[in-house]
């Protein structure tokens, strides 16, 4: 293998694996794949009626709160809601809430954008940016507008790191461009 070790050799080949099989629930879900038409199902799970203009002509960008009523908190699965609420489209808002810190033993969330897949597997925060501090989720919260089509890796990057690796706080989301119905 060269200069790689086998150990990085498959911790990439996950890597490659864990973002295959994201895209590819992404767009299963997009094409109706499952039986149903993806409209209706994100009319039932999502319960955003006004998600769509009147006409049909073309879907409008929508709010996501991240978690739902779970809002952005530890020991939360991310990566599933990800997955079960798909799929996210260009110009959405991820709307991102949880507490601020109340007192010095507060656990205070935070969120990170991370640069790649390997860096969300590792929770690995060294290359990763600051995009919302412990303050700015609290009241409506704080809001990432999922500008391009290309991947997104969120984390929270409390405690070092603590927060991503223990307690699942990180997701990615891979937005596709809206069809125009018609």
């Amino acid at each position: 293998m060269g200069q790689y070790s086998s150990s990085n050799y498959l911790a990439k080949a996950l890597a490659v694996l864990l973002f295959a099989s994201m895209l590819a629930g992404c767009m299963a879900n997009r094409d109706g794949i499952f039986g149903f038409n993806s409209t209706d199902w994100r009319l039932r799970h999502r319960g955003s009626w006004n998600r769509h203009h009147p006409n049909k002509t073309q879907e409008l960008p929508i709010k996501i709160i991240v978690g739902g009523s779970e809002n952005w908190r530890f020991n939360f699965s991310y990566t599933d809601w990800a997955f079960k609420h798909g799929p996210f489209y260009v110009n959405d808002t991820l709307v991102f809430k949880y507490d601020p810190p109340v007192d010095n033993n507060s656990h205070p969330h935070n969120v990170y954008l991370l640069p790649n897949l390997e860096s969300l597997m590792k929770c690995d925060l060294s290359k990763a940016k600051e995009i919302a501090n412990a303050t700015q989720g609290a009241g409506e919260g704080f809001e990432f507008v999922l500008e391009k089509r290309q991947p997104y890796y969120f984390a929270c990057g409390a405690s070092n790191g603590v927060h991503c690796d223990v307690g699942h706080m990180k997701f990615s989301v891979m937005p596709t461009l809206r069809a125009r119905l018609g």
